[in-house]
């Protein structure tokens, strides 16, 4: 296995690199809402839906059996399903730790409650003082983390007999980005996330998102992954006091399907070239 060399983007980067990436998408994101909003917008490429990846998965069966996707997507979905796939294939989920709008927000939303719990200032490698987000016993934490498969395993059932996308009226990214909230369930769901987020890291990433369910094989397959030198490691729970996902023991357990490949172990460990990026 060959290590990635960092030579042109220090450590102390990784961090303000990653969090550009998630600003960009998230503007992106806001920016394709806002587009169904202005005049003549109704026509430029369809509804909110339709640029939604997991959109490709909700209507697959449908397009198949049928050769009519669902109601407010379109061969879009497929486009950036595909890419997203890519993207996991390679590197794992990425993209759930660099490119995915709902997942940057709940960073952000985080840090928010950290600051407004008691954080004064933030010390890398060590746990926050902060009393949110809290951290979930780790029995329960590991039990929850299920539910996503579940989760997933029923928006494929129930896309079967559906006319809409079944996840359509309680989407966290409708609620932030669509700018159609045209029922009361959409506001219930925004401010569920908002507070779920800032009640515990990541809440919808770990327990709800069927996609991130989806992508997590790709950590077992992906030839871009984190290795850690274990004769290196001390094991001082640095990377564990970073990982924004709270994997558990985490020098062991570096390939986990929970991963999101987010970096901050490799930006946080005080010993040099025992936490890297490898290929192979």
């Amino acid at each position: 296995m060959t290590p990635f060399k960092q030579t042109t983007t220090n450590k102390s980067d990784l961090t303000t690199t990653r969090r550009w990436m998630q600003g960009i998408f998230v503007i992106l994101t806001f920016l394709i809402g806002l587009r169904h909003i202005m005049p003549g917008g109704s026509s430029k490429g369809g509804a909110f839906d339709a640029f939604c990846p997991f959109g490709g998965i909700e209507t697959l069966w449908v397009y198949l059996t049928t050769g009519h996707t669902l109601k407010t997507t379109n061969l879009l979905n497929f486009t950036a399903l595909i890419a997203v796939l890519g993207v996991s294939l390679v590197a794992g989920r990425a993209f759930c730790g660099w490119i995915c709008p709902l997942g940057s927000l709940q960073d952000l939303f985080a840090r928010w409650a950290r600051r407004l719990s008691g954080e004064k200032r933030s010390i890398r490698g060590k746990k926050s003082k902060a009393s949110f987000p809290i951290q979930v016993p780790p029995k329960l934490d590991h039990w929850l983390r299920y539910l996503k498969y579940v989760v997933l395993a029923a928006i494929l059932i129930a896309s079967t007999m559906a006319v809409y996308p079944p996840l359509r009226d309680i989407c966290p990214a409708r609620a932030f980005f669509d700018f159609h909230w045209n029922t009361p369930l959409l506001g219930v769901v925004l401010i569920l996330f908002i507070l779920s987020s800032m009640l515990v890291k990541r809440f919808s990433c770990r327990y709800l998102c069927p996609l991130g369910a989806l992508l997590a094989i790709f950590n077992k397959i992906s030839p871009i992954h984190i290795a850690v030198d274990q004769h290196n490691c001390t094991h001082c729970g640095r990377c564990e006091a970073e990982c924004p996902v709270d994997i558990p023991a985490i020098p062991e357990n570096i390939r986990s399907a929970e991963c999101i490949r987010c970096l901050e172990c490799i930006e946080t460990c005080a010993v040099p070239e025992t936490v890297d990026l490898k290929l192979g």
